[in-house]
């Protein structure tokens, strides 16, 4: 299985595709959206630069940047950890959907900058490190200053 995802990883897209339900509900249910306090438009362009390259790098690999797994149990290690992370974020979402904490700010931040990070060390896909070490500290400040 791991040799036929050479370009396209179909597990990315079902993890990226997961963790994205729950922001479309809350997209839906919330219709004046995201209200952001903090306006830092560095570490904002930062996160959607990281944003965008962890989506798109959790399931297009290319070759020469991304030499994939080290073996069959690195990949099914990626697939555990990875379903406990997508599972423990839509499982903070469904608990704290109403409620604006600190704890919900920062779970729903590092989950999936964890999820990213862990992803590209497993995968060995430099360009899904680099763009999860752009998104995580961004992602995680803007997250933080927005609650408090």
């Amino acid at each position: 299985m791991v040799d036929n995802m050479e370009w396209f990883n179909v597990f990315g897209l079902i993890f990226i595709a997961v963790i994205m339900i729950p922001n479309v509900v809350f997209a839906i249910k919330c219709k004046d959206g995201f209200d952001n306090k903090w306006n830092n438009k560095y570490v904002e362009v930062t996160e959607q630069v990281g944003r965008l390259g962890c989506f798109g790098f959790m399931i297009i690999n290319i070759p020469g940047i991304w030499f994939g797994w080290w073996s069959d149990e690195a990949f099914a290690l990626y697939l555990i950890v990875d379903t406990i992370l997508v599972m423990l974020y839509c499982a903070i979402w469904i608990i704290c959907f109403k409620k604006n904490s600190v704890f919900r700010a920062l779970a729903l931040s590092i989950i999936p900058s964890m999820l990213f990070l862990f992803s590209g060390i497993m995968s060995r896909s430099v360009l899904l490190i680099i763009a999860s070490v752009l998104f995580a500290p961004s992602h995680i400040m803007i997250s933080y200053k927005n609650v408090k």
